[in-house]
């Protein structure tokens, strides 16, 4: 009895898994298809980047912030804690390749709380310029019509974030080619998912995060962040809670993934489920639900190959590899994804221990530091 129990218990998960593959793919289509302002509104914009030490080909990522072919101003501000800061040195280098672009260098020496990236980007906005703001990480790397495609939005005075999809480029390691391949597939897909579901976007991500001052004052600015660990996911919900509209624009960023050893890939995947447990707490729970092809293989096994489960695992593996293709392919157009597609069953097998072990604890460490995550906040382990 206990073994047709399982038996059945893993059929009805990989089913519900088959079913968030088709889903995925059903929400990959509708936002190549959606529709969106056309190009031309190019309000002056502010981007902000706070930086803390040098990221694989960072100078390339600042580069392609330079050579934008966007009709509108815009000006570069970079902030440090400290001066000694070694991206200090990529930013002088970019001042002098572009003398014609506003470039300024901040130093943000007050800690005003946990977040020390959010802490950096209170003292940075006042010397912002323009109405718009974008905020993206130090290792975005971005196409020449990235502020067209995504400013373009805020000719519509109901939208109060742009946010963007991004692309990894993984290193030479195993741990991180599993990061990267689970961005592509996995992640970016929960994203889109969530996007046909909800009925919208309801949080924004940390590769673009382009707003108005005036969608920043309604939600109290940013200071009520400087504590939250997925300070990028607050500020979309708030302004989302706030009754203005969240749009993922038609534009891919690209960023670098670190050489991460296996502990060290599995360390940042504990602290990105412990995050988005606490952020999302009813959804990350029924993430449980989308490992279609995990459950099937437990299924395969429990039901020892009876002919139901091998087709079962078949059509599972089958959609788990075409959600792979889509996301990486015409979505992300990533072309690592087919190259590491023989990891994928690995990385789907770690997805499920990084899920139940994100319900172990509390605990996270981020740069360098360990922190206890308590609703979002994080406080000194």
């Amino acid at each position: 009895m206990l073994a047709l129990a399982l038996q059945i218990v893993f059929a009805l998960l990989a089913l519900c898994g088959c079913g968030f593959y088709v889903i995925s793919l059903v929400s990959a289509r509708t936002f190549l298809r959606a529709a969106r302002p056309p190009l031309g509104f190019a309000p002056p914009v502010s981007i902000l980047k706070p930086l803390r030490g040098s990221d694989p080909d960072q100078y390339q990522a600042f580069r392609s912030h330079c050579l934008q072919e966007y009709a509108g101003e815009y000006e570069l501000l970079f902030g440090v804690a400290d001066p000694s800061d070694p991206a200090v040195a990529n930013v002088e280098r970019l001042r002098q390749e572009f003398p014609q672009r506003r470039i300024e260098l901040i130093v943000c020496p007050e800690v005003l709380g946990t977040n020390r990236k959010v802490s950096s980007l209170i003292q940075m906005l006042p010397r912002a310029r323009f109405e718009h703001v974008l905020i993206n990480d130090s290792d975005i790397r971005v196409d020449p019509d990235y502020l067209a495609r995504v400013l373009r939005f805020f000719a519509d005075e109901q939208v109060g974030m742009v946010t963007a999809l991004y692309r990894p480029v993984p290193g030479r390691t195993l741990g991180s080619k599993l990061e990267a391949l689970g961005i592509s597939t996995d992640f970016m897909a929960g994203v889109l998912t969530a996007r046909q579901i909800e009925g919208g976007v309801h949080f924004a991500l940390g590769s673009t995060l382009a707003f108005s001052r005036k969608a920043l004052a309604a939600i109290g600015g940013l200071e009520p962040l400087v504590d939250y660990l997925a300070d990028d996911f607050e500020l979309g919900a708030r302004i989302s809670a706030a009754g203005m509209r969240v749009e993922i624009a038609d534009t891919v960023v690209e960023n670098h993934i670190a050489d991460y050893s296996f502990g060290g890939f599995f360390d940042h995947q504990l602290r990105w489920g412990r995050s988005t447990r606490s952020s999302r707490p009813a959804g990350y729970t029924g993430l449980g639900l989308t490992f279609g092809f995990f459950w099937a293989l437990c299924a395969l096994a429990a039901a020892g190959g009876a002919p139901w489960s091998c087709i079962l695992f078949a059509v599972a593996a089958a959609l788990r590899v075409a959600v792979a293709l889509v996301l990486g392919g015409p979505v992300l157009h990533d072309r690592y994804v087919v190259r590491d597609l023989v990891f994928l069953p690995l990385r789907d097998i770690v997805q499920v221990a990084v899920w139940l072990g994100s319900y172990t604890g509390s605990r996270v460490h981020w740069r360098g530091e360990d922190f206890i995550l308590e609703k979002g906040k994080i406080r000194p382990a």
